[in-house]
């Protein structure tokens, strides 16, 4: 059990009570002081745990740590800390002890599918590039236990510029998506040269960054942090909140920065059994994602990763929130509703079905009404002939992008890369007797 000294303690404690302090806000202060033993925790708190329940929480951070952000903290609800939201996603729980048979310590096999070290290359045309293992709080509902808060597995340059290598020696990657750990903890300077090297490759095209850091530590959204992701536009970050308390003053100013700094932002939820697992609390997630400029993205089935039982919830749960949600709230503020396949199938949407029945030129839909309705089916439909392959398909030959603009006017004149001498007006008499004479 790892012990705070006496001094520190109650240097945390004073400033734990007074947030309004300039150093709350500092996120290199927040890591540091950090609370990672159930001692620090009760006292912070003002609760109690019996020795038995302390002894078995203490035997489960010996093998998934406790990490939490004195700012997370501070939004537990400690007079009714069971069945608090913040409190369940970032304190133990002693059915963390209990492994299933069917539970892995990698259900996504990310490591079985690394060509290179950081890199796991599931999907043809992108890659999940692991540039950190440490994390502003260690989540208890996490996929990669197995790898979060290991100091001795935290990549360094060397190991990164492998990563770097492999995605450059890898046409068909075009999306490299950052991950950890958390890509933010890392230090502006470090961030921008891995954006830096990533970005001179000619065939990424996109960059995307995951991060909890809005949710637990928002105060690591710092001008200079949004300045180096601006400076690398296109850069998309996918935020992870699960529950409309997360959404903060301090949060909610994180994502403006990022909003305002011109940063598309995405949100990955987890459902968690006892945490979000109804439709209003989606629901109402979702609309204030939306309103902070943040689309969101997924809503995950809880992996199979080890010691997380108590989080699952049955599949059909989630079907019933997406049926709740649909034709319900605006479009593009519902997620879609995923199960990372285990041993690494990739991401599979299950939502509900609304295709009742076909015919050859007819289909029966029903809508989030439960209206039944029929789609008559085009009679001459020509299907594009895809067996001569896409060189010959007159589809495909104008996907190219075009010009922004073709100059009109005055402007064409001056243009130096035109060769027009002359803007000629329709029907000029002169004109049409020379094509009459060499006619």
């Amino acid at each position: 059990m790892q012990l705070v000294g006496e001094e520190k303690l109650k240097e945390l404690e004073e400033n734990y009570k007074n947030k309004s302090l300039s150093y709350w806000k500092d996120w290199k202060w927040q890591i540091k002081n950090s609370i990672t033993n159930i001692s620090t925790f009760e006292k912070l708190l003002n609760i109690k745990f019996n020795d038995e329940e302390r002894k078995k929480l203490e035997e489960i951070t010996s093998t998934f740590p406790l990490s939490i952000t004195p700012y997370y903290l501070s939004l537990i609800d400690s007079e009714d800390y069971k069945n608090d939201p913040i409190f369940l996603q970032s304190f133990p729980s002693i059915n963390e002890s209990l492994v299933g048979n069917h539970e892995m310590a990698d259900p996504l096999h990310e490591d079985k599918d690394s060509p290179a070290p950081g890199i796991t290359h599931r999907y043809p045309d992108r890659v999940l590039f692991h540039i950190s293992n440490v994390c502003a709080m260690y989540c208890r509902h996490c996929t990669r236990k197995r790898k979060v808060g290991d100091v001795s597995s935290i990549p360094n340059r060397e190991e990164l510029k492998k990563g770097i290598e492999y995605i450059k020696n890898t046409p068909q990657i075009r999306d490299v998506l950052l991950s950890g750990g958390d890509a933010l903890l890392l230090s502006d300077e470090n961030l921008d040269w891995i954006l830096t090297e990533i970005q001179k490759i000619p065939h990424v095209e996109v960059i995307r960054i995951g991060s909890r850091v809005p949710v637990v530590l928002p105060y690591r959204i710092t001008d200079g942090l949004v300045e180096v992701l601006k400076k690398h536009n296109p850069v998309w970050v996918n935020t992870h909140f699960n529950h409309p308390r997360e959404l903060t003053k301090s949060s909610k100013e994180a994502l403006r920065k990022l909003a305002d700094g011109g940063i598309p932002l995405g949100n990955q939820s987890v459902l968690l059994a006892g945490v979000n697992d109804c439709p209003e609390i989606i629901k109402k997630l979702c609309q204030q994602l939306v309103k902070n400029r943040v689309r969101p993205y997924y809503l995950y089935q809880c992996d199979l990763s080890e010691g997380l039982a108590h989080f699952r919830t049955p599949v059909s749960k989630g079907i019933e929130i997406m049926e709740r949600m649909i034709g319900h709230t605006s479009g593009f503020a519902i997620p879609t509703y995923v199960i990372d396949a285990p041993g690494g199938g990739g991401k599979i949407r299950v939502m509900p079905n609304y295709l009742i029945s076909s015919a050859p030129n007819k289909v029966i839909l029903r809508n989030y009404e439960g209206i039944i309705t029929s789609y008559k089916e085009p009679d001459n439909y020509k299907n594009p002939d895809c067996s001569k392959g896409c060189e010959e398909c007159k589809l495909l030959k104008n996907t190219d992008e075009s010009d922004e603009y073709r100059a009109v006017g005055i402007e064409k004149l001056l243009m130096d890369s035109n060769d027009t001498i002359s803007l000629i007006p329709k029907n000029n008499n002169r004109l049409q007797r020379r094509e009459d004479n060499e006619d």
